[in-house]
């Protein structure tokens, strides 16, 4: 098969997991039953672990600290296959942290620190644009300044790569950004507060979308958990069911879909649907082990369990 190639500007963080029988509630001390030994992530190094993972000729832009963490981590990168040539070194800050608690019914709460993360400037993506001469995709997502993937977006404009928006964690966006983006994936939660409009019914998803097309977006796919996909053309709308499975982590699962999107959908999008198909069947295995990294599947893994 012809890999997608793919440039993913992002975060790198070293997470934390707790597992606990449920959230405590403010003010209230909770006992963890479970306290994971660290491990990779971060919402961009997920997205290029799983593109890797899936096949994608994954190059990732990030920015680590001289600590320890950072050395384990781009070790796993390479077993990903992915070229870290691009990961820039920070001299200031330690790697990115996040804090990952679990419940029992495999939903989480994160805090995240982001450290080198957002040391990472628009300067160091213009120092590394040859990488963007030859990608088919460049995908960001909001754990990094804005200036630095308005820059990825303008040089992927530049040229006539195909930029992927994934708008977590739910902030505010400038129309300066929306306005490079070719295809955004929200969850519900960011779809609604970037288009102001809850999604309580078909209408209101038809309105969110049509917020974002609006916009100048050329496609817009929001996640919907165990429902599934709703994505949306000028031309077509369609809800893409979820894979039924029972869930005991979900983290990294939204960052699983979002790889596996971009290292099957073809650069003319002609296999959307297809795509966003193999994307929920990636996802379904993710949901089904704890963790973050070590959570994201293989092509093979994929192709065995669907087909």
């Amino acid at each position: 098969m012809n890999k997608n190639k793919v440039i993913v500007v992002g975060s790198t963080n070293v997470d934390k997991f707790l597992n606990v029988k449920r959230f405590p509630k403010p003010g209230e001390t909770l006992h963890i039953n479970q306290a994971q030994r660290e491990f990779g992530g971060g919402k961009g190094a997920n997205q290029a672990i799983a593109a890797g993972r899936l096949a994608a000729d994954t190059t990732f832009i990030s920015k680590v600290g001289t600590d320890g963490n950072a050395q384990f981590i781009i070790e796993d990168f390479a077993k990903a296959q992915i070229n870290t040539n691009y990961i820039l070194i920070s001299e200031d800050e330690e790697t990115g942290q996040a804090f990952i608690t679990v419940n029992e019914e495999g939903q989480n709460t994160i805090l995240v620190y982001g450290g080198a993360n957002m040391t990472l400037s628009a300067t160091d993506v213009d120092k590394n644009k040859e990488a963007f001469s030859d990608a088919d995709y460049v995908v960001a997502q909001l754990e990094i300044p804005i200036e630095a993937i308005e820059q990825a977006f303008k040089i992927a404009r530049e040229h006539k790569v195909t930029t992927v928006l994934n708008p977590a964690p739910a902030v505010e966006l400038p129309k300066s950004l929306l306005s490079l983006t070719d295809i955004i994936i929200p969850n519900e939660t960011e779809a609604e507060l970037l288009s102001g409009i809850s999604i309580h019914s078909e209408k209101n998803m038809h309105q969110t979308v049509a917020y974002f097309l609006n916009l100048g977006i050329s496609t817009v796919l929001i996640t919907l958990g165990e429902q599934g996909t709703y994505y949306a053309t000028k031309n077509e709308a369609k809800m893409i069911p979820a894979c039924s499975v029972k869930a005991v982590d979900t983290t990294a699962a939204g960052d699983t879909f979002i790889g596996a999107l971009v290292s099957e959908l073809k650069p003319d999008l002609s296999n959307i649907k297809e795509a966003i198909i193999f994307a929920n069947q990636a996802s379904s295995l993710t949901v089904q082990r704890k963790g973050a990294q070590v959570s994201i599947p293989t092509r093979l893994e994929v192709q065995e369990a669907y087909h």
